[in-house]
């Protein structure tokens, strides 16, 4: 293994949480439940796979304003994030890798402008050589485009990757690309069956005291 490939909403920042909670106010404001296990069909990936506002639509038989509904959700989830802080384990991790000389790179379905604000803010550019978003492949995640871009930057065959996720849409992207692929699920993406994953951890403090040992082995 020559770089770790990171998600980032779930894996670094808890970000996942709010998102979900934006969309169930939303949903509970026009008398409706979004039900967790709906939901996560499209935490990893985007509408295409599965849609809130599609479901929403069929519930209530209306049609919405989506711009200026997600205009006004996308200011309470920032307002929800003020002062977060990445995911317990996550900077020692880095660190840990910067100090072994392991590439590393976040890879996401999310937009450059949402994930690089973000890295930026928390100062945790300085351990990513590369950040792969969407846009810069053709597809996201769960086809393996992105991930096999993020191999493609480190001039790394798929094989060479450990790929940390927290939602079955990366853990299949991560697989497709034929990369390693390490699960630890979220409070959210907790319920879904990872067995498609090569490993799953129930922290990332877990995962990374994993990693350490198998390097330690090597």
């Amino acid at each position: 293994m020559k770089a770790v490939l990171f998600d980032f909403d779930g894996i670094i920042i808890d970000s996942e949480w709010p998102i979900y909670q934006s969309w169930l106010k939303l949903f509970q404001r026009e008398g409706q439940m979004l039900e967790v296990s709906d939901y996560v069909q499209c935490i990893g990936s985007d509408f295409e796979t599965w849609s809130p506002e599609k479901l929403l639509e069929q519930l209530t038989d209306k049609s919405f304003d989506w711009k200026k509904e997600n205009a006004v959700r996308q200011v309470e989830i920032e307002s929800d994030l003020e002062g977060v802080q990445p995911i317990e384990g996550v900077v020692g991790l880095l660190q840990w890798l910067k100090s072994q000389g392991v590439s590393a790179a976040v890879v996401s379905s999310s937009t450059h402008k949402w994930v690089d604000m973000w890295l930026e803010k928390l100062d945790l550019l300085q351990y990513f050589q590369e950040v792969v978003c969407r846009g810069d492949a053709p597809r996201i995640k769960p086809a393996p485009d992105l991930y096999e871009e993020g191999a493609r930057r480190f001039n790394l065959a798929g094989g060479e990757c450990l790929v940390i996720e927290d939602s079955l849409n990366g853990v299949k992207a991560a697989k497709a690309a034929g990369t390693l692929a390490y699960a630890v699920p979220s409070r959210l993406t907790s319920i879904l069956d990872f067995s498609e994953a090569d490993a799953e951890f129930s922290s990332m403090e877990e995962m990374s005291n994993s990693l350490k040992s198998l390097f330690e082995s090597i």
